[in-house]
C-alpha cells in the first residue's frame, strides 16, 4: 500500500466529465489515466449496461467495488464509475492512496447532459428517477470526498484549471 496519496480520483455522478477532465488533468500533471469503468468492462468483456443487466444493481456494485479492490496504482488520474459510491470498502481503498475529488454538478445541468440513462450503463433502480438518484448520491459524493469542485456549466479545460487549483497546484 503506497504510504502518499499519489492518485486523483475523481467522483461525482454520469455525465458530470470525470473521464474527459481525467485525461486532461493526467496530460497536464503527467500522470496515469485510469477509466475504472473501461477497465471494468474490458475485464469482464461487457459494456456497463450489459454488466447491469446480467448482474442486477446489488451484484454489479459488488462486481465493481470488487474490480476497484484490486486496483493497485500509484501516479493516476482515475475516473470512477458513478456508482463506486454504493461500496464503502471501495471509496476506502481509493482513498488510500488517493486525494478524492467530487465533482459536483447541479440537477438541471445534469438533466442536459445526460439523456439516455440506460444507453450509458447508470446504475439505478427501476422507476427511479434522475432527480430521486441525484438526491441519494449527493450525500454520498460529498461524505466521501476530501475536495469538492462545482462542475457546473464549465468547460472542460476551466474545470481541469480549477482542480488543479483546489487540489494546491
Amino acid at each position: 500500500m503506497p504510504q502518499t496519496k499519489s492518485n486523483i480520483v475523481l467522483t461525482g455522478m454520469p455525465a458530470v466529465g470525470k473521464s474527459t477532465i481525467g485525461v486532461l488533468l493526467a496530460k497536464r500533471l503527467g500522470l496515469a489515466f485510469v477509466d475504472t469503468d473501461i477497465t471494468l468492462q474490458m475485464s469482464e468483456g461487457k459494456t456497463l449496461r450489459e454488466l447491469i443487466q446480467t448482474y442486477g444493481l446489488e451484484q454489479f456494485c459488488d462486481l465493481e467495488a470488487g474490480h476497484i479492490l484490486s486496483l493497485n496504482i500509484q501516479a493516476s488520474v482515475i475516473a470512477t464509475g458513478g456508482s463506486v459510491v454504493y461500496r464503502k470498502a471501495a471509496m476506502r481503498h481509493l482513498g488510500r492512496s488517493g486525494v478524492v475529488v467530487y465533482l459536483d454538478i447541479d440537477l438541471a445541468s445534469l438533466e442536459m447532459r445526460l439523456r439516455d440513462i440506460d444507453a450509458r450503463g447508470v446504475v439505478y433502480a427501476p422507476g427511479q428517477s434522475l432527480a430521486d438518484l441525484y438526491a441519494e448520491r449527493v450525500p454520498l459524493y460529498s461524505g466521501t470526498a476530501d475536495i469538492t469542485v462545482q462542475a457546473s456549466d464549465v468547460a472542460p479545460d476551466q474545470m481541469v484549471n480549477r482542480v488543479i487549483a483546489a487540489l494546491g497546484d
